[in-house]
């Protein structure tokens, strides 16, 4: 396979075509069936990014559930190349990647980034941001995130909210959804984090 990546490079018209191989598509998919079964992460990511940078594109049927598992392995960086990959060619990322990288910038603490991607990117009619997708979405991931996080996604999220003249149901599910997650699945050890929420709450309200 390197060989045949390789081969691409010394190519500079139909003659040469004739005496080397060049990987295609089934070649690159071939590669990444083998590299997931295997769990080899890093193959992975190397033969999609030459599949991208041979001309080939993400492919949702194909590659989605690949990178999805490439970032539950905690190799976020295919998502991310992914993610530039759709905004190079304008394409919208499927909602199952938009919300993995929501996952992901979440967990980093970057909450305007998680923000950014669902406000750019969001159709309101997907279910995948329904209320009760939102609050399975944390109780899913529960031990990915801070209190003290969701506690500022509210804040965040809240202030977006406020400043919109229109009410952006996707934002209102994903607030109303953390909100309920925080009450229902607090702890002793989070008042703090509860009396917090309050105070940036009557701050917001203050505000706008």
């Amino acid at each position: 396979f390197q060989k045949m990546s390789e081969n691409v490079n010394h190519i500079s018209s139909k003659e040469d075509c004739k005496d080397r191989v060049i990987p295609d598509i089934y070649t690159f998919n071939t590669m990444l069936d083998a590299c997931a079964a295997k769990q080899r992460w890093n193959d992975l990511e190397y033969v999609y990014k030459q599949m991208l940078h041979h001309g080939y594109h993400f492919n949702a049927k194909r590659h989605l559930r690949m990178i999805l598992d490439t970032c539950r392995a905690g190799k976020g960086e295919l998502l991310e190349t992914t993610w530039k990959h759709f905004a190079q060619a304008d394409r919208t990322p499927p909602p199952l990647l938009i919300k993995e990288m929501f996952r992901m910038k979440l967990e980093q603490d970057d909450h305007a980034a998680a923000l950014s991607c669902i406000a750019s990117h969001c159709s309101s009619e997907s279910l995948v941001f329904s209320h009760k997708a939102w609050l399975n979405f944390f109780k899913e991931n529960a031990h990915r995130f801070r209190k003290g996080t969701l506690v500022s996604l509210i804040h965040e999220g809240s202030i977006l909210i406020s400043r919109n003249d229109s009410q952006n149901p996707i934002f209102q599910n994903l607030i109303t959804a953390c909100r309920e997650f925080l009450r229902t699945h607090i702890t002793d050890a989070g008042i703090d984090q509860t009396e917090a929420l309050s105070r940036l709450q009557s701050e917001t309200a203050l505000k706008f």
